[in-house]
């Protein structure tokens, strides 16, 4: 099964708040990629995202939290020509999504995936084109 985590999903890993919301989720969701369950795939923009939080929340930390994560050595997606008009397309779909959100949710759509995200809101407004999950239903 492919999975398309967004940030929100493997910052969890890292951060380690065990009362942040969704956290034992993201903890199982990282068990089954230790244990080969899920293979995943990002869009390349995911370093940013993180490299952001990171940098902004634990800037004693951020290279260390970082590190951490890039030694999963994902498998990344590069933002295409065909790739980022998929995604603008995407959003003229979705009302509200911004283009990070639709970037994730496309890789999903294209690699017939599922696309796992914490953010509530945006799984309400893109249910129906499907490939998308909670993480708390994980």
């Amino acid at each position: 099964m492919i999975v398309v985590p967004d940030a929100s999903v493997i910052l969890k890993w890292v951060l380690e708040r065990e009362d942040e919301p969704g956290h034992a989720h993201a903890m199982k969701f990282q068990e089954a990629l230790l244990a080969e369950e899920v293979e995943i795939q990002l869009p390349s923009l995911w370093r940013y995202e993180a490299g952001n939080v990171l940098g902004l929340k634990k800037p004693g930390m951020a290279m260390e939290l970082m590190s951490a994560l890039l030694a999963y050595e994902f498998d990344e997606v590069p933002l295409s020509t065909e790739y980022a008009l998929e995604v603008l397309e995407h959003m003229g779909e979705v009302p509200g999504v911004t283009f990070y959100d639709a970037a994730y949710h496309v890789l999903a759509l294209r690699t017939k995936g599922v696309y796992l995200t914490a953010d509530t809101a945006y799984v309400k407004r893109a249910k129906r084109k499907e490939h998308v999950s909670l993480l708390s239903e994980w």
